[in-house]
């Protein structure tokens, strides 16, 4: 899921879904407010058959939905992943109709040629866009089907992700609810990787919950941070502003009154923004092992290898 602030894919992504957002809203504007204008302005349309208002309209209020959806997906596209894809399936089977009609000789290559860049292309650009973020896997979990979310937590934490498939089995969909919650624990914006693990390890390493210290550090590899100074983090022998937002961790899980003092100094010399970015990371980090302790399965850090 995305840390940090979005770099040019990110923002290519976004760019591409507002693009189709505000192109096909304003295409449903022209038929719903004009539907006779739309019709003879599109020659490809015309040689359909005799215009119908009706079923013009009903067509454009199709297309903005599909604009609006896709507008509102645009604005948080990684964790809206899901809206994006919702907002351009429509568009998409419109266009899987038009492919149909050429094949089996309803419409003239030369009709679907002139239609192609207006119903092939809008869909096609938000698959792009997302092709684009979950290669990187920037995209957040909701969404992503439990077989397929469990198989990679399961890469990630081998041998240690009963829980997950435990709360997935359970009634209520909560394994869906849990998956809403996640991107919260690894907010990141304006905080740097390093500074953002060692307040999330600070925290887990006082849970005492070996297996998710070291699932914490993975997810520090994927967010780019250096191996040896992970496994520093992992060994508690770090120093400088890393120590800081280390302790910093440790003294919100361990509710110690350092916690205000490491905050001030961490919002001294990196903004306010920063300290509510480590805190909320220390703080909801927590939720795992306190599952995991809660349902029996935690494992000391004593009994766990902490290096990656």
């Amino acid at each position: 899921m995305l840390t940090g602030k979005p770099d040019w894919l990110d923002r290519l992504a976004k760019v591409l879904v507002l693009a189709v957002g505000l192109f096909v809203l304003l295409f449903g504007a022209f038929m719903i407010i004009w539907p006779l204008d739309w019709y003879t302005a599109l020659p490809t349309v015309v040689a359909t058959g005799p215009p119908n208002k009706h079923f013009i309209r009903d067509i454009g209020i199709a297309y903005a939905a599909c604009g609006i959806i896709l507008l509102y997906a645009s604005a948080n596209i990684h964790m809206r992943w899901l809206a994006a894809f919702t907002g351009s399936l429509w568009l998409a089977l419109h266009g899987v109709l038009h492919i149909y009609e050429v094949s089996v000789g309803i419409c003239t290559p030369e009709a679907f040629v002139a239609d192609a860049p207006g119903v092939i292309g809008p869909p096609l650009l938000v698959f792009v866009a997302l092709g684009i973020l979950f290669v990187r896997q920037r995209v957040a979990p909701a969404g992503i089907p439990d077989r397929v979310f469990l198989k990679i937590v399961d890469q990630m934490s081998p041998g240690e992700s009963e829980y997950m498939h435990e709360m997935a089995a359970a009634p209520g969909h909560v394994m869906e609810k849990l998956k809403h919650f996640m991107p919260v624990t690894n907010h990141r914006h304006h905080a740097s990787a390093e500074l953002l693990l060692a307040a999330r390890i600070g925290a887990t390493l006082v849970e005492d919950c070996g297996p998710c210290a070291v699932t914490a550090a993975q997810g520090g590899l994927i967010d780019g941070v250096d191996r040896q100074l992970i496994n520093q983090m992992l060994a508690g022998q770090v120093d400088g502003d890393i120590k800081t937002g280390f302790d910093f961790g440790q003294a919100i899980a361990s509710q110690s009154d350092r916690a205000f003092g490491l905050g001030d100094s961490l919002e001294k010399n990196f903004g306010r923004t920063v300290r509510l970015e480590l805190a909320v990371a220390a703080a909801t980090v927590r939720s795992y092992p306190g599952v995991k302790r809660g349902l029996g399965l935690t494992k000391a850090c004593s009994l766990t290898p902490l290096q990656v």
